[in-house]
């Protein structure tokens, strides 16, 4: 009998690791818009926030002009101009196709702007097998629990049938504030000391884990 209904992921440093690329997209677009080029550590700190939110963090305060052109930047950076490669972790995708295949509803709730989700699960071609799909211009960023909040509504489910996965404090969180069950995955940007703060159930090692603690 399965306990949860219904597996939420977090998507970059949970399930793709793409940690690298926004750390080199974020400090070229810094270095572009003539800000102070922030340190790879405070960039992975910030992975999971929307921009929005991450930007006075790396920057400080910012006014519209200079928030919109480092965006864009951003934006160019990580789609057009950074190389740096951004595969699915080791048994990502299988572990996806399994779970969904053992009858589990499956959802996403990101930092990245939902366009940019739409992209990356067209060519990984993962996108049939989720449920429903948040990003960050569609609720208040993590750690509000707002996106889980909408994807629970429409998938008319309780916090007791989801648990949620994630690599960052910021996905334990957002869990935490409503009663949610939370994995945390120690690959990706915060480390289990961190993670361990919002109390979750396990800390997996690998992606392939999962299937079977669940």
């Amino acid at each position: 009998m399965m306990k949860y209904q219904l597996v939420i992921f977090d998507w970059d440093g949970t399930l793709m690791d793409s940690v690298a690329r926004i750390v080199s997209s974020m400090q070229g677009a810094a270095l572009d818009c003539a800000l102070r080029v922030p340190t790879a550590e405070a960039v992975r700190d910030i992975i999971g926030l929307s921009l929005h939110k991450a930007f006075p963090l790396l920057f400080g305060s910012l006014t519209a002009e200079e928030e919109a052109a480092m965006f864009a930047a951003y934006r160019r950076h990580y789609l057009e101009l950074n190389e740096t490669p951004s595969p699915l972790f080791a048994g990502a995708a299988d572990t996806i196709k399994g779970l969904h295949g053992n009858g589990y509803r499956l959802a996403v709730a990101t930092g990245k702007q939902r366009v940019g989700l739409d992209r990356v699960l067209a060519e990984t071609r993962l996108g049939d097998y989720f449920h429903a799909l948040r990003g960050a211009d569609q609720a208040q960023s993590k750690p509000h629990p707002l996106m889980l909040e909408q994807i629970l509504d429409e998938l008319k489910l309780d916090p007791a049938e989801a648990v949620m996965v994630g690599d960052s404090s910021y996905d334990l969180a957002m869990a935490e504030a409503i009663g949610m069950d939370r994995i945390g995955v120690t690959y990706g940007v915060h480390d289990s000391t961190k993670l361990c703060q919002h109390t979750p159930l396990t800390l997996i090692d690998d992606i392939r884990q999962l299937p079977n603690w669940l």
